[in-house]
């Protein structure tokens, strides 16, 4: 039976360019759909861009443009990257669209009409310069409980302790370094807490198409944690409004007020499917509707997990609109082990990667040999990228069609010997099931592996039976034939199983097989007496010099990128200090030891530090700039040693201060000492 099914891949984000870690979920998403319509389902891939918040809105006053304009821009180049890595969109939209004013306002309403909003006068920090409310992450200040200073106006980052901006001690405008006010407004609230028993009733449940669960185990293990055990619950009401000035959708019947953007992107995923549905001709109703028989699936990032698996399938539930069939969550991207870097040019965009000619499917084909269905972050080595690229698709799967097109051209006029009893070629037809159990399954690395496999047995085939040595002998003229033959059909085999990941040289080579575009269906069947066309090479070798120009265009970008930067908004200078009062603080390089994540929290990393004339341990709260805290091991940093002990809440007492530089995209640096520099060492 066809199956009918709606993909979805997160939105990207109208203020930034795209790199490799968007590249992740995206290569993800687009292997899944393409797997589903080889098999002959009818399945729909949508996206967009979310182009609404104060952060559009503030970037588009520094350019000078309006922010219609920049997201158009915006929404092109994004296009152009996903377009580039060969990403099968049936439809790219954008969440500022009319269809989406039109379907975050029907959302509203049915809410509202369900008794799911309520209108409440709260006090919001205002920025008097600017003329505006400050949203949490545009308020900084000292933390109310470790004092620790630049604190976010949500959570400390150090201590892990969650407040009000209005906690803060000494609050400053991240936007113009004002001090804010105290201002009252009313907002209107989502009662996501009345949601909670049907929320623990869905995250648990399963998809009614073939039983599989909603959600990852890993995934519903943190539902769980934010849901609550019987009938407690920790879910809290969702200001779902913003105050102008504010680039979005103004809610109805409220002047000034606008929908926020958490609101309105996930929206996006319909919106963009009625565009599609408006153009082709679909019933949009039959996939959304509350009684729907068609699937619908999220891809998503971890750190967006919390609303695509809570307030998500709320809004759609409370206003009369279908669940997700599943909604699918993967890790981060590091390089090398580490987390993607400007300075060392490991911070790859889209862009730098087709402008340097490295092709797509090298890239394809490396991300999903890493992927599985867990919620696991994935390195991309860019030694192995080279070798297992040259070693798997160069070496193993595209020579063996190089091997045999020859001879099949000039001893035989093109022509295929039918040889439907090869028994090579019953074992490559015999894994179809499996594979494509691993590709419904999100177990890439799995269907790679098998078929690598397979690609080695055909190979092995090749060194027994030496069809260069049999083209040579004379009365073996048959046997070539059929060699070849059965080499040619192994590589289609092959071809239709690597199809999801390699659509280009899947398109290429079916011109060459002279055979319609690929189905699933040439995983089992052999070609028969078929005539095929010239080879043409397939694929190229990577080049450890591309990937060495790849790495350097991309710290050139950011050096010619650094003028621009200097014009953006830095943190405000802090009052004027004396040099007795620096001269108070005792900085001192230490070596890291030890460092890990630090169970319940996550926000602090765990470092047993050595500092030559004593070791200790400090927490700091850079977990979410450093997810592989291993890779820190053997690390020179400094820190302020003559800071008193602190007791970190649960987790233990702390001894000191680690220094790293708060960049203006919100993460935090480690500072790095020179060489030579050893434990205990005084910084001055």
């Amino acid at each position: 039976m066809t199956r009918k099914i709606l993909v979805t891949s997160a939105l990207p984000y109208a203020n930034g360019s795209i790199h490799l870690g968007h590249m992740v979920e995206h290569i993800q998403t687009d292997v899944w759909v393409r797997f589903q319509k080889l098999r002959g389902n009818e399945c729909y891939y949508c996206c967009a861009d979310d182009t609404h918040g104060t952060p559009v809105m503030l970037a588009a006053q520094k350019q000078g443009v309006k922010p219609e304009d920049m997201i158009a821009r915006v929404r092109e180049e994004h296009l152009a990257d996903f377009t580039g890595f060969l990403i099968g969109y049936d439809n790219y939209y954008s969440t500022h669209s009319p269809e989406n004013k039109a379907h975050s306002e029907a959302v509203y309403c049915a809410l509202k009409a369900n008794g799911k909003i309520e209108n409440r006068v709260i006090e919001q920090l205002f920025d008097p310069e600017k003329q505006m409310f400050l949203p949490d992450r545009f308020v900084k200040g000292e933390c109310p409980k470790c004092h620790e200073q630049d604190q976010y106006g949500d959570n400390c980052e150090v201590c892990g302790t969650t407040y009000a901006p209005t906690e803060l001690i000494k609050p400053y405008s991240a936007v113009s370094g004002a001090t804010p006010v105290l201002k009252e407004s009313e907002h209107f609230f989502f009662k996501l807490g009345e949601c909670a028993d049907y929320l623990k009733e869905w995250t648990s449940g399963s998809n009614p198409h073939d039983g599989k669960p909603h959600l990852q185990p890993e995934a519903l293990n943190k539902m769980k944690e934010w849901l609550g055990e019987g009938d407690e619950t920790s879910l809290s009401d969702w200001d779902i409004s913003r105050d102008a000035p504010y680039f979005g959708f103004e809610i109805p019947d409220a002047p000034g007020k606008y929908f926020y953007v958490w609101l309105d992107a996930p929206v996006g995923y319909m919106a963009s499917f009625q565009n599609l549905c408006d153009r082709i001709g679909l019933d949009f109703k039959e996939f959304f509707k509350a009684d729907s028989q068609t699937e619908m699936y999220h891809f998503i990032g971890k750190d967006i997990l919390y609303f695509h698996a809570l307030f998500w399938p709320a809004m759609l539930h409370f206003s009369g609109h279908r669940a997700p069939s599943g909604v699918y969550a993967h890790g981060f991207l590091t390089v090398d082990g580490q987390k993607m870097s400007k300075s060392r040019g490991t911070f790859i965009t889209a862009k730098s990667y087709l402008e340097q000619k490295l092709n797509p499917e090298w890239m394809r084909y490396y991300i999903a040999a890493k992927l599985n269905s867990k919620i696991e972050d994935i390195d991309l080595n860019l030694q192995d990228f080279i070798s297992r690229v040259n070693s798997d698709l160069v070496g193993k799967y595209v020579n063996i069609a190089a091997r045999a097109a020859g001879f099949i051209a000039k001893r035989f006029e093109g022509r295929l010997k039918n040889v439907a009893d090869s028994a090579l070629l019953a074992k490559l037809a015999a894994e179809s099931d499996n594979i494509a159990e691993s590709y419904e399954n999100r177990e890439y690395a799995k269907a790679l592996r098998d078929i690598m496999a397979l690609a080695d047995s055909v190979n092995e085939y090749v060194d027994a039976n030496k069809p260069w040595e049999l083209a040579k002998q004379e009365g073996q003229e048959a046997r070539l034939h059929e060699v070849c033959s059965e080499l040619i059909n192994a590589f289609s085999m092959l071809t239709a199983y690597l199809a999801p990941v390699l659509p280009n040289v899947a398109t290429q080579a079916a011109a060459f097989l002279n055979i319609p575009a690929f189905t699933w269906a040439y995983t089992r069947e052999t070609l028969g007496e078929h005539t095929i066309n010239k080879y043409e090479h397939l694929m190229q070798r990577v080049e450890q010099k591309q990937v060495d120009d790849l790495i350097e265009a991309n710290k050139q970008s950011i050096q010619a990128a650094a003028p621009a930067a200097e014009a953006s908004t830095y943190e405000p200078v802090a009052e004027q200090a004396s040099f007795d009062d620096f001269m108070k603080i005792d900085m001192r390089v230490a070596k890291v030891l030890n460092c890990e994540a630090v169970e319940g929290s996550s926000k602090l990393l765990k470092f047993d530090l050595d500092f030559g004339f004593a070791q200790r341990v400090i927490f700091s709260g850079i977990a979410a700039s450093y997810p592989n805290p291993a890779e820190l091991n053997g690390r020179m940093i400094i820190a302020v040693a003559n800071f008193a002990p602190r007791k970190m809440a649960k987790f233990g007492m702390s001894e000191g201060m680690i220094l790293s530089a708060a960049t203006q995209d919100g993460k935090l640096r480690l500072l790095d000492v020179d060489e030579g520099a050893q434990p205990g060492d005084k910084v001055g």
